[in-house]
């Protein structure tokens, strides 16, 4: 079913569809106009200026397509191929966890530990798309980075957000399981991650856009939802260089736990950030050459 006549009745229609498949009202509409934008090729200025603009048979026929899998639930991430993190425009597929507002903290974090050093070398493990790498590449244009992957198609879309933002040459990215495959480029003066941290028996309770389109793998496959966590508490710490800090995104209620972890490796001034729900998200401790009193 192709639909024709003005863009600001494309938005109309294709808000009442989203509301109807069960998308909140206030996001089917903005969901609605984004979809159309993207179908159109136009800006949101060249739509508020002349709403009455005529809708090709094409261009209808490509925003009837996207509603349809939007109304399915898929993510609007996913159909438009593109998620803004940091400011910066990225590239997302079905390979990879769509960027969450709450992982800048993470960013946030490892930047002002990284920001006095004029050579900083840095890693991120599981970095998915790429946006903590390529980000903290982005922002610190004299760090040496590194970034790991166990999923080859992750990578791929990692390189690519990479080279969008200009920073190809300045993040190695290898595959492999977590810090294996850049163990022998230590020391590190940061090492961060966002690990899969939802247990399996969790999955089935999330939003349908999240439980049945963004990859498990990235998730959460281990019914320890601590698993990763205990991993890089025994894997991260001796490829810190002193002062280095391991600083981690964590799920609702985890924070304590990854604490414990992290003063059972032996770091040292353990802290957490909230994010803008208030929850504990980041976790970050120091490897430390003398006890701290």
């Amino acid at each position: 079913m192709r639909r024709e006549g003005s863009a600001a009745a494309l938005v109309q229609d294709g808000a009442r569809r989203l509301q109807a498949a069960g998308i909140a009202a206030s996001a089917a509409l903005v969901e609605a106009r984004l979809l159309a934008l993207h179908s159109l090729g136009i800006t949101p200025e060249a739509l508020w200026l002349k709403p009455e603009r005529a809708v090709t048979e094409r261009q209808g026929a490509q925003f009837e397509t996207l509603l349809a899998r939007r109304a399915k639930r898929e993510p609007l991430a996913y159909l438009l191929g593109e998620r803004e993190f940091y400011g910066r425009s990225f590239r997302v597929d079905a390979s990879v966890l769509i960027p969450r507002p709450e992982t800048e903290f993470l960013v946030e974090v490892v930047l002002a530990v990284l920001k006095a050093n004029p050579a900083p070398r840095f890693a991120d493990v599981g970095t998915g798309s790429g946006i903590i790498a390529v980000t903290l590449a982005a922002q610190l244009p004299h760090a040496i980075s590194f970034a790991t992957d166990i999923s080859p198609e992750a990578l791929a879309v990692a390189r690519e957000n990479a080279a969008r933002q200009g920073v190809r040459d300045r993040v190695a990215f290898a595959e492999g399981d977590l810090l294996a495959p850049i163990s022998n480029r230590a020391p590190f003066d940061a090492i961060a991650s966002n690990p899969p941290y939802i247990a399996p028996s969790e999955i089935e309770s999330l939003e349908p856009e999240v439980r049945d389109w963004e990859p498990r793998i990235a998730l959460g496959m281990q019914e320890d939802p601590l698993h990763f966590y205990r991993r890089l508490a025994r894997e991260a710490p001796p490829l810190l260089a002193l002062d280095g800090a391991l600083a981690v995104e964590v799920g609702r209620g985890q924070a304590e736990a990854v604490k414990a972890l992290w003063a059972d490796a032996g770091l040292k001034d353990i802290e957490t950030v909230r994010d803008y729900a208030g929850i504990e998200r980041v976790v970050v401790g120091r490897k430390r050459a003398y006890p701290v009193v």
